[in-house]
């Protein structure tokens, strides 16, 4: 529940580390001066208006009456009316408002008359009934004898304070995690396998430091890549020239026998180098592009032979997103072939979903063991235990198809197809 009501975002929780302390002292703050400041200013305002009451009763017993109420208007802010012979009705007692109610009680008992006072309305006054000996003094004090309105407003500067310190935070924390905003978009498209630029130094420390440590892994796994690339393309080249001149020298070998043999060998060398080369190929630069995924698709299967294979394309929605259009193509192509090598009924569903783009290849072939799901994305892995790379199954299509689509941010996913062989799902972001 505690988790649940946690920000997940970094900007988030920095302003709760910096806002709650902040939150806490106002509170103290308001609480120690409503227990002390508070206290005592609405002590010396009660003893204020009791002394000056103290003052009109005096001069109500002394029968000035009208000079009582001369200056409880012109000097205490007060409105007083006598009502004679009235007495105060015990039976209603006194409206209880806090500190000030507390005090005003207090200061009124040293008058020691009975007396009863109402503060449920100090916007009209605070009216207070004092009874004299054969009369009742009814007195309406104003509300700035009893009530300082400074006090609150300390306390609403303390609340407004409070809001520009949060504002001024949540603008200052949004400053500061905007490189590492910028970091997560760029690692992001890097991790895609598209050109992601260099990220320059900003904001705190440890950011710049972590971006500098970015761009020195950016740096090195490129390197890396290309070396890969230039050493893998570099042997294939080379085989092929010593391959080449042992086609040559197979013309002159007259035994049939130990002829078919070589040739098979070679045939199977020259299929591997062919899986090399595309391999390679999935390495090298293209420009990112608009691609329709439904045209691709059906670019893919258009050559494919009718009368052998049964092909049907369910298109539930047109999806456009970007990328490179040759890799792709390569990928699906792959992926297609693969399945025209062990069934021969396929169908592809294209449709969007929550997490993006959904490809179903779906095949009636004899399928693939749960426990080898993983292994076929295995570079040279075959399930065919005589490996006959004349069938073309050098063990690198799905590998290469799958590096293709995580490049692109997608993911590949094996399970049993409806159609009882294999289905093959292809995951790519919009």
């Amino acid at each position: 529940m505690f988790k649940k009501l946690i920000p997940s975002t970094l900007i988030g929780r920095s302003i709760i580390i910096i806002f709650v302390p902040i939150i806490i002292l106002v509170l103290l703050t308001a609480l120690v001066f409503y227990q002390t400041s508070w206290n005592i200013i609405s002590k010396r305002l009660a003893e204020s208006v009791v002394a000056d009451i103290n003052v009109l009763v005096k001069l109500i017993d002394d029968d000035l009456e009208y000079y009582a109420k001369n200056i409880a208007n012109t000097d205490f802010k007060m409105k007083i009316k006598v009502i004679e012979n009235e007495s105060i009705n015990t039976s209603i007692g006194n409206t209880k408002r806090g500190i000030l109610s507390r005090r005003l009680e207090q200061s009124l008992k040293n008058l020691n008359k009975s007396f009863i006072y109402d503060l449920s309305d100090l916007e009209k006054g605070a009216l207070i009934k004092i009874q004299l000996n054969k009369s009742l003094l009814v007195i309406n004090v104003d509300k700035d004898r009893l009530y300082s309105e400074t006090a609150f407003v300390f306390l609403l500067w303390m609340i407004f304070a409070s809001l520009i310190l949060l504002y001024m935070s949540y603008f200052l924390m949004s400053r500061q995690l905007k490189p590492l905003k910028r970091l997560a978009i760029i690692a992001e498209t890097f991790g895609r396998g598209l050109d992601a630029p260099e990220i320059k130094g900003a904001g705190a420390y440890e950011i710049r430091q972590t971006s500098q440590a970015f761009n020195q892994m950016r740096t090195r796994i490129k390197r890396f890549l290309k070396q890969r690339t230039d050493m893998l393309a570099g042997v294939s080249h080379d085989l092929r020239t010593p391959l080449t001149r042992m086609k040559l020298q197979l013309s002159f070998i007259k035994d049939k026998k130990t002829k078919s043999e070589l040739e098979l060998d070679i045939n199977e060398m020259s299929a591997m180098l062919d899986s090399y080369v595309s391999f390679v190929k999935t390495e090298s630069t293209e420009t990112i592009e608009n691609i329709n995924i439904n045209d691709l698709i059906k670019d893919c299967i258009k050559n494919i032979d009718e009368k052998k294979y049964t092909i049907k394309l369910e298109e539930k929605n047109i999806i456009q997103t970007s990328g490179r259009t040759i890799q792709l193509k390569r990928a699906f192509q792959n992926i297609i072939d693969n399945s025209k090598r062990y069934a021969d009924n396929i169908k592809i569903i294209i449709f969007l979903s929550e997490i993006g783009c959904n490809i179903d290849f779906n095949d009636n072939g004899e399928g693939i063991p749960k426990e080898n799901y993983e292994d076929v994305f295995k570079p040279f892995f075959t399930l065919d235990p005589s490996r006959n790379k004349l069938k073309g199954e050098s063990g690198l299509g799905l590998t290469i198809a799958r590096d293709i689509i995580r490049s692109h941010g997608g993911e590949i996913k094996l399970e049993k197809s409806d159609l009882g062989g294999l289905k093959l799902t292809v995951l790519l972001p919009i």
